[in-house]
Parts: structure tokens; sequence; C-alpha cells
């Protein structure tokens, strides 16, 4: 699971003892997105786990069980329990949800938000009143926890510290009974056995388009609908709270997002670059999506146009990475293939003592991420060439320049 764009990056679920009486113990969960650039889209986050002895959940705010389970035990009390599960599996409130049932930082429908894209959303918060049958053991940690989004897997939990809460404006502190850790990791390669986009190249000094690797994702033995079909999408699965089923366009690539990165235009201090993302999923919107970019010359990235940007700095002193997202309410969300499922931005990168000039594939990206997971690039040797009399230096020649207007801007194909 480890990401050298994002060496920290892990999703930490934060387990707090408020209070322990005999009968029942007060506990508060904290979720928090600690990654720079992935988030957790509709579904949600699903959290499981699993108790060490015959506990029950009593009551939740600001999240609830998907199953109640098997309360007989609990038999003869006024209400029975929320859920008394063995293997309980907890989900985000929606927004709609009522105003007593609510915490803090809760009901997003287990959205959340990455560290760079909105740090304000990147946390999810509940609460519940834990009881058991036999109480005298006192409180147990439980243990096996599952995140429930594809591709995270999560450690067995850590005790640290207790954390402190603020009252009074600041001036009295108070502090949890104790407090675990438990730390969630993800991996591209347990999320899904294929990848999930791939790039494209283009420049304005070489006719030749460089089109995604054959099979880049997989190949046409997979599910795909042919150009001129209509898919019955009616029939298809429409449950916002499930994971909605792969139908992609077919094509050579058969990657639900194409990233087409073309060198449009070379001026004497700089040099224009225009980005396309193609959703090629016909059921799927991408919302808060974003791209993530290794390139020498980002850190001269003077102007972005109609994206958001960010460096991404994990090493401090090497500035060659950057995250781009949508601009909100105006592209934030990349919406289902189709005439309107493509975003694009066009960027000023400046011309520095280190240009290299276009030679050897310099003005491509040597690394490209979707919502943080890798891309499929085209071999080195594929990618468009500098023509013979275009010399060493960035200066181009008046042939350059002519045939930089005679080649078309690629938006989608």
């Amino acid at each position: 699971g480890y990401d050298p764009l994002d060496p920290h990056g892990n999703i930490t679920i934060k387990w707090d003892l408020l209070q322990s009486n005999p009968d029942t113990n007060d506990v508060r969960v904290s979720i928090f997105n600690f990654q720079l650039y992935r988030h957790i889209e509709r579904p949600g986050w699903q959290l499981g786990w699993e108790w060490q002895g015959d506990e029950a959940i009593m009551s939740m705010l600001g999240a609830e069980a998907t199953e109640q389970g098997n309360c007989s035990r609990f038999k003869g009390g006024e209400n029975l329990p929320h859920c008394c599960e063995k293997q309980p599996m907890i989900i985000d409130l929606l927004p709609e949800a009522s105003f007593n049932m609510k915490t803090s930082n809760c009901c997003k429908g287990g959205v959340l938000s990455s560290m760079v894209q909105d740090p304000s959303n990147y946390a999810a918060i509940f609460v519940m009143k834990i009881g058991a049958v036999n109480s005298s053991d006192g409180f147990k940690m439980p243990g096996n926890f599952s995140f429930g989004v594809s591709g995270y897997t999560c450690g067995q939990p850590v005790r640290v510290p207790p954390s402190r809460y603020s009252w009074d404006s600041g001036r009295r502190w108070t502090q949890a009974l104790g407090t675990w850790n438990i730390t969630c990791m993800y991996s591209q390669f347990v999320a899904s056995s294929s990848p999930q986009c791939c790039v494209s190249l283009s420049a304005f000094y070489n006719t030749t388009i460089v089109p995604c690797p054959k099979c880049s994702c997989s190949c046409h033995a997979s599910k795909c609908v042919k150009f001129g079909e209509t898919p019955p999408v009616l029939q298809e699965t429409r449950d916002w709270n499930q994971q909605l089923p792969a139908l992609i366009r077919c094509s050579s690539h058969m990657c639900p997002i194409r990233i087409h990165w073309h060198i449009k235009q070379s001026y004497k201090q700089y040099w224009r670059v225009k980005v396309t993302l193609n959703n090629r999923n016909i059921l799927k919107n991408y919302s808060q999506w974003n791209l993530e970019a290794v390139h020498p010359n980002l850190k001269n990235l003077t102007q972005v146009f109609s994206f958001n940007y960010e460096p991404l700095n994990p090493y401090g002193h090497i500035n060659d990475s950057g995250m781009f997202w949508g601009i909100r309410y105006y592209n934030d969300m990349l919406l289902q293939e189709g005439e309107n499922g493509y975003v694009q931005t066009e960027m000023l990168m400046r011309k520095g003592e280190d240009f290299l000039s276009f030679r050897q594939g310099w003005g491509f990206p040597t690394r490209v991420l979707f919502n943080g997971d890798e891309c499929v690039m085209p071999l080195p040797d594929q990618y468009p060439a500098l023509p013979n009399n275009g010399g060493n230096g960035p200066i181009f020649s008046l042939s350059l320049i002519v045939l930089s207007l005679l080649v078309p801007t690629i938006v989608c194909f």
C-alpha cells in the first residue's frame, strides 16, 4: 500500500472510550482520511469489526448499523438494542437525517474528501453506547476491523495516548479513558486486478497521435457497449448505496477513463499544454475527481485554466508532481460517457534555464494517476518525436510553427 507521492497517506479510525459504567460504555469513533488526493465517494465507507464478547450497540448517533440482528438475549428491557450482531456493519447517515440522530461531522452518506481537495470534509464522527449481558469483564476493544471500500485493508487496534477535549473555550481539558487507533491502507492491486485509466499523447510538432496501449485495462472479451448501440440503462442497477456495475464504451484500450495530454504550442518564454479527461463509463459520474501528474517542469507551472492545482511535495526539495481537480459547481463532476462526458484544461509552463526542449518526450509526464490510481502510459519509444529540423533548442523553425496551425486540437475520440 505504499504510495511514493503520498508516503504518509492512510485512513485512521480513532476509538475513544469516553465513559465506562457497570452496564454500559460510551464510545466515540472518528474516521480521518489522511490521504492527500484519494477520497471516498458514494456509496461511502462501511466500518466493520468483531466483538470479543457478547457486546451489543444499545444506541447510536451519527451513524447506523445495517442489521439489528438477533437481540433475544436482551428481552425484558424497555428498548431493544440498536444492533446485536457479532460483526456489525456501520454506515454513515444521509444528509437529510433527522436532527436528533446527528452528531458533529456526520451525515455525509459515507463520503470523505481528501486533505488537499477539501480539508473541511475529510472526517466523520459517530458515538454509541455499548452494553453486554455479562458486563462484569469490563470494556474489551474489538478487533478484525474492515473499512468496506475496495482496496483498503485495516490493521489491528493500537493503544495510544488518550484523546483530549477542550471545554469552556479551551479553559478546561478532559480526556478519554482510553484511545485506540486503527490504520487502514490502500492498495491499487487489492482494489482491482486491472488498471482503470490510460493516457494518450499528441503534440503540435508531430501529426502522430499516440493512443492508449491496446488492452490497457482489459480486452473486448469484457462487457462493453459498441458505438451506435443504446445500452439498456433502465435494466441496470441504480441503487446508490451499492457500487454501480462497470459498463463502458467499447474501445481498443477498454478503460473507463482516458486522459489525453497534448503539447499545444511553444512560445518564446512559455509552452502550452492541453489535458482532456474522457469518461467512457456509461453509468457512472465521477464526483470530486482528481488527477495527479509527475513532470519535471511542473515546478515552472505559471497558470492553469479551469482546474484547481496544488503541488505535491512529499520530499520537500523535489517539486515535480502536482494535483489537479475541478472547480466546484463548474466541472468538479466528470459526467458519464456522452456528449458532456469530459473535462479539460490548459496550462502554461515557463521555460527556465533547465528547459530541455521537446526531444526524447520531455514535454510529456512520466506518471499520471486518476483518483489516486496509476494510469497506463504509452511506451517511451512511441512518444511523438521531434522532427529532424527541430533543432536542439526550444525555438522552432517557421515550418514547425506552420505545422502547429495545421494539427487540430484534440478534445476526445
